[in-house]
C-alpha cells in the first residue's frame, strides 16, 4: 500500500466511525517509524459548520500532564529538584489540607497520583499570572481522599502543584515555561495554552453529551488556574512530534531535551492500578502504562467540556497514534478507530470493557451511602437488578458544563462478589467499570473514573 493510499484508507475509516459514533469532529494522527499519517473529519462545531482541518487544534486536556511532568523530570535532570523532595522543601509555607501533608507528599506521590490529595479542585482564582500560585493557596483547605501514598486516585491539583514547583524554580509562569522548555525546542507552531491563542487557529469547540448531542457546549475552556493539569489546546501533528521525545529522544531536535535516563524512568512501573480498573494496568511518572495482547503500550487520555483527546505509543513498535475529538462520545471512536490502527500496525487492540453479567449478587446492600470528594458526589442505593449511583458534580465545574449536575446510572454486576460493578452513558458507549473497596485501615471507598471516593455515610 502506498503512502497516499494509506492516507485515504485511514481516512475514510475515521469518517465511518465517527459518523457511527456520532462524534461531529474529529483528527486521527499516526506517526509509524518514520511517516505521518494526520487525517481530519466533520466540522468544528455544528454551529458554524467550519470544517476540521489536518491542522486543527483542539483541547488535550490531561495529556497536558504528560508535558507538566517532562518538565519537572528536566528539573531532575538539572539537579534542581529531586523525585523524593517534598512539597514542602520544594515550596516553603505551602500547606496542604488542615493535617498540612506537605512535609509527606513527595514530587513523585504527585506524578503517580498517590498523594491522597483530593484532585478534582476545579477553582477558578482569575486569568492573572498568579492564578496558579493563588490556586495553591486554596489547597490549605483542601481534603485527602486517604493517607498519603495507601493507594493511586487521579489527582488534577497534583499537576497544578507540580506546575507552581516549575514557575518557582524557572522564576516564569508555568505557560512560559512550557513554551521555552518544550515548544520553542521542538519548533511547534501550533501549540498554545490561552484562548486567546487557540482563536489564531482553526479551533475545535466542545459539544454536549446525550441526549443534547449535538450542541456546541456553553464554555469553550477551563480555568487558567488548572493549566498545568489540563490547558494545552494543539494539532494533532504537534501532539505526535512531542510523543516522539519517547522513540527519538537521541535524534534533533529531542536531542538534550530530556536525558535517556529520565526518558525511562516516566515510562516504568511505579503505581500498579487497583483490581478492575479499565484506565490503565500502571502508571510511571504520569505515564500510564497499558499491557494489551502482549504488548506493553504508554499513553494519556484527555477530557475538557465537550471534548476528548487520546494518546498511545507502542516504544518497541516505534508507533504513534492519537485521536483528538470534540464530542463525549470519543470514547466509543477511540475504541474503534485506535483499535483498528494498533490491530493493522501491531496486531493488538484496545481490549473490550468488562460486560455485565446475569449473576446473584452478593449483599449489594452494604455499599448503599454516600461517597464524596471535591467536585462530585455519589449515592448509591438498591434497585431491583444491582445498585443505582446517583452522581452530583458539585463546584464551579459544575457551573462549566452544560450537562446536567445530577445525573442517574445504573450498577448492573460484573461479578458475584457484590463488589464490581458497570455503567455507562448511554447505549452504544463503552461500559465503566465500578468497584467497592476498602482501604488498609478499612475506610470503604468506591473506584472509578480511576479515582477513589471515600464512604462518608
Amino acid at each position: 500500500m502506498t503512502s497516499a493510499d494509506r492516507v485515504e484508507h485511514w481516512s475514510r475509516r475515521l469518517s465511518d466511525e465517527a459518523e457511527a459514533a456520532e462524534v461531529p469532529g474529529a483528527v486521527l494522527g499516526i506517526w509509524a517509524d518514520g511517516e505521518q499519517i494526520v487525517v481530519p473529519h466533520g466540522v468544528l462545531s455544528t454551529a458554524t459548520g467550519v470544517d476540521t482541518t489536518a491542522d486543527s487544534v483542539f483541547q488535550i486536556g490531561s495529556i497536558t500532564k504528560l508535558w507538566t511532568a517532562t518538565m519537572v523530570m528536566q528539573l531532575v535532570d538539572e539537579g534542581r529538584v529531586k523525585l523524593d523532595s517534598t512539597v514542602a522543601e520544594v515550596l516553603p509555607g505551602v500547606r496542604l489540607g488542615a493535617e498540612d501533608v506537605a512535609d509527606q507528599v513527595t514530587v513523585r506521590q504527585l506524578l503517580t497520583h498517590t498523594s491522597g490529595i483530593d484532585g478534582d479542585v476545579f477553582v477558578d482564582t482569575g486569568r492573572g499570572d498568579d492564578c496558579i500560585e493563588r490556586y495553591v493557596e486554596l489547597l490549605a483547605t483542601g481534603a485527602q481522599t486517604h493517607p498519603v501514598g495507601a493507594a493511586y486516585s487521579y489527582c488534577n491539583a497534583g499537576f497544578v502543584l507540580l506546575g507552581r514547583i516549575i514557575e518557582v524554580l524557572d522564576g516564569v509562569v508555568w505557560d512560559e515555561a512550557l513554551r521555552r522548555r518544550v515548544v520553542e525546542p521542538l519548533s511547534l507552531s501550533a501549540t498554545v495554552t490561552l484562548p486567546e491563542e487557540a482563536i489564531l487557529h482553526r479551533a475545535a469547540v466542545g459539544h454536549q453529551a446525550h441526549p443534547q448531542a449535538g450542541a456546541p457546549v456553553s464554555a469553550w475552556g477551563l480555568m487558567r488556574s488548572i493549566g498545568p493539569a489540563g490547558l494545552i489546546t494543539q494539532s494533532a501533528g504537534d501532539l505526535l512530534t512531542f510523543a516522539r521525545l519517547q522513540l527519538d529522544g537521541d535524534a534533533a531536535p529531542w536531542a538534550g531535551l530530556l536525558s535517556t535516563d529520565s526518558a525511562a524512568l516516566m515510562l516504568g512501573d511505579q503505581v500498579r492500578l487497583p483490581r478492575g480498573s479499565t484506565t490503565c494496568d500502571a502508571v510511571g511518572l504520569a505515564w500510564r502504562i497499558y499491557e494489551w495482547g502482549g504488548r506493553r503500550l504508554v499513553g494519556h487520555d484527555g477530557g475538557t467540556l465537550g471534548q476528548h483527546a487520546y494518546l498511545r505509543i507502542d516504544p518497541e513498535a516505534r508507533l504513534a497514534v492519537c485521536l483528538l475529538t470534540n464530542s463525549p462520545d470519543g470514547p466509543g471512536l477511540f475504541q474503534s478507530i485506535v483499535s483498528d490502527v494498533l490491530d493493522d500496525y501491531v496486531g493488538v487492540r484496545v481490549p473490550d470493557p468488562p460486560e455485565p453479567a446475569d449473576v446473584a449478587l452478593h449483599r449489594p446492600e452494604r455499599h448503599i451511602g454516600r461517597y464524596e470528594r471535591a467536585a462530585t458526589r455519589f449515592d448509591i442505593s438498591e434497585q431491583a437488578r444491582g445498585l443505582l449511583l446517583t452522581s452530583t458534580s458539585t463546584g464551579e465545574l459544575a457551573e462549566l458544563s452544560s450537562g446536567p449536575d445530577v445525573t442517574e446510572y445504573a450498577l448492573l454486576p460484573l461479578d458475584e462478589s457484590g463488589d464490581r460493578y458497570a455503567l455507562r452513558e448511554h447505549d452504544g458507549q463503552p461500559w465503566v467499570p465500578v468497584t467497592f473497596d476498602r482501604f488498609a485501615d478499612g475506610a470503604p471507598y468506591v473506584f472509578v473514573g480511576g479515582r477513589t471516593t471515600p464512604k462518608v455515610c
